[in-house]
């Protein structure tokens, strides 16, 4: 295995590109979804489990793991892989968005953000050189710089503002973070739903040379077709050798369209968050396994799955766990969607590898619109 980060963008197809980032702890193919494992755990979900579904990379959340067990006490413990026995690679995010959602609890300025823990009211401040420290001691293998996320919408303004800050902060960032062999940082592009912003934000941070590139600060409130416009404005400004990350999103048509215009890789809660809410995700469309339509169904989520979770159990079962708030339910219906979300990502990666790309995307929305998709 090398003893570097390398991404090798292998071809495309139809605006989507197949590749792959080698690093020390292992293979990351892309497009790549990255479970997210905010405190240590993929909620619901054994890490061997987690693996067996097909995932390169999980991530995990700075602002948490600072604060509860602590990124000192981690890194006396041997580091969060250690820790947590995941032997693969690890992002783990700046804190940023989750700072920035306390709202009241925290202060801004040029230096970092100051804020109260949500765990025990503690004052803590975070810079952007003391994010990278936090993730250097949690022992990450992608690391994500410090930026301010705007929720949209927002005046232009505003938007303009945490975005320069964003970028000032990157560089301080990348200095902080240095020449680490193996490990990569990654900027982040902000802009709100501004054209303009998100260009002059990608054209900066291209400038630092960094290992990739993210883009953050969507999924975040605005319609999917702004998401999709701020990415085909902001793509073709980065540079196309190097990994793209689009941060928190999403559902599967999401992933779809977004690797349909050249997104390598993307993380979000939503698998294992509706799973433990009674809502799974399939090759037929979601199912929403609470509705009463299910109670005396025994046929399973999905007969074709090589999931023992889509395929073993019926959905009577699944309905009378959820419905009876059984822990088990949760557990099961997480293990389908990670399961689903990987199963879709291994079918982009094929579809690219053949060059039929296009035709797995009218398939799969054409699976979708045939299938047994239930209200929410």
């Amino acid at each position: 295995m090398t003893e570097t980060f390398q991404f090798n963008l292998k071809t495309t197809s139809d605006g989507a590109r197949l590749g792959e980032i080698t690093m020390p702890r292992g293979t990351i193919r892309t497009p790549a979804f990255m479970p997210v494992g905010t405190v240590g755990t993929v909620k619901a979900m054994y890490l061997d489990q987690v693996r067996d579904t097909g995932a390169d990379i999980i991530l995990g959340n700075t602002y948490h793991l600072m604060l509860r067990p602590g990124a000192e006490r981690v890194a006396r413990l041997g580091g969060l892989h250690k820790l947590i026995r995941w032997e693969h690679p690890i992002l783990t995010d700046s804190g940023g968005f989750q700072v920035m959602s306390l709202s009241g609890l925290r202060k801004l300025d040029e230096k970092g953000v100051t804020f109260k823990s949500h765990v025990d009211g503690s004052l803590h401040h975070m810079s952007p050189e003391r994010s990278i420290e936090i993730q250097g001691l949690l022992g990450s293998d992608i690391q994500m710089q410090l930026d301010e996320c705007v929720a949209l919408p927002a005046e232009p303004k505003e938007i303009e503002r945490a975005m320069e800050l964003s970028l000032r902060w990157a560089e301080r960032c990348s200095v902080a973070f240095g020449d680490q062999p193996g490990k990569a940082m990654f900027g982040i592009v902000q802009g709100g739903d501004q054209p303009a912003l998100r260009i002059r934000s990608a054209e900066g941070l291209k400038q630092l040379d960094l290992k990739g590139y993210a883009v953050g600060g969507l999924a975040v409130g605005e319609p999917q077709e702004v998401m999709l416009r701020m990415l085909e404005t902001t793509l073709p400004v980065l540079p196309t050798e190097k990994p793209r990350y689009l941060m928190g999103v999403g559902t599967p048509d999401d992933i779809l369209k977004s690797v349909a215009r050249g997104i390598d890789m993307f993380d979000c809660v939503m698998p294992t968050r509706s799973g433990r809410h009674g809502l799974a995700f399939t090759r037929r469309g979601r199912v929403n396994i609470r509705n009463a339509r299910h109670a005396e169904d025994m046929r399973p989520l999905d007969e074709e799955s090589s999931c023992p979770a889509a395929r073993d159990y019926s959905r009577a079962y699944l309905h009378h766990l959820i419905r009876s708030d059984e822990a088990l339910g949760g557990m099961l219906l997480s293990w389908n969607n990670l399961h689903y979300y990987q199963d879709l990502m291994k079918g982009i990666r094929q579809s690219i590898a053949e060059g039929r790309f296009a035709d797995f995307f009218a398939e799969t929305q054409d699976a979708w619109a045939r299938g047994d998709i239930d209200p929410v």
